[in-house]
């Protein structure tokens, strides 16, 4: 799904889920191939930041997960209502979620290089 675009919210909502079930994100990280060297052995993520991450995606319909480009104003009113959250934090999710998405498509066409 990577290497051809079509990672969508769904497959992003199963990879969180999946990651939590591992342990603390900064544990994870902490393993990573070159982390020391780029600096993230002290990183500190906030749970709450997945949650709201998860809380944002839960709040959109099916639809909308698998298609993010048809949300627009109404839509990101009515997902932030759902769950609690400000527009700012649904347009700061969709934005990370279209450079995660970009990267991972260079990183799965090899057109990328890992910085360690």
């Amino acid at each position: 799904k990577m290497k051809n675009g079509k990672f969508d919210l769904e497959d992003f909502l199963k990879t969180m889920k999946q990651i939590k079930k591992l342990g603390p994100l900064e544990n994870l990280i902490k393993l990573l191939p070159g982390a020391k060297k780029m600096g993230l052995t002290n990183v500190k993520i906030d749970p709450k930041q997945t949650a709201h991450i998860e809380a944002i995606v839960l709040s959109m319909t099916p639809e909308e997960r698998r298609n993010p480009s048809i949300i627009k104003a109404s839509r990101k009113v009515r997902i932030a209502k759902g769950c609690g959250l400000e527009v700012q934090d649904v347009n700061r999710l969709l934005d990370q979620f279209e450079q995660m998405k970009k990267m991972m498509k260079q990183m799965s066409n090899g057109n990328m290089k890992l910085p360690f």
